[in-house]
């Protein structure tokens, strides 16, 4: 591999240097992780496990409860998480507005 004198090249080409370094080591990372886990997965299989089984898997994310709700339709609700639906930021504008709409 050549090593190419940094002064001498452009913005633009350095930005492409370094793009193409940033997908080569996620490239690299990616490979090297599915190496592992394929060794995980021989190692669980010889035991007689799947490698599933002993990890669990991914868990799966649980809905906020609604803290909120709209006053008049009260299928529109709002956990308090993320951004404010269109109904609460309309609503009274007060720095207790949110009590308004509380559950």
């Amino acid at each position: 591999m050549t090593n190419p004198d940094l002064e001498k090249l452009s913005v633009e080409e350095l930005k492409k240097l370094q793009k193409d370094a940033a997908k080569a080591v996620a490239s690299f990372e990616d490979r090297k992780r599915a190496g592992v886990i394929a060794e995980l997965e021989a190692v669980a299989q010889k035991h007689g496990y799947k490698l599933v089984d002993l990890t669990g898997g991914k868990k799966a994310k649980v809905a906020s409860p609604a803290k909120y709700k709209h006053p008049e339709d009260s299928s529109l609700t709002w956990s308090g998480r993320g951004r404010q639906p269109n109904w609460i930021r309309d609503g009274p504008s007060t720095e207790k507005s949110l009590i308004v709409f509380a559950i």
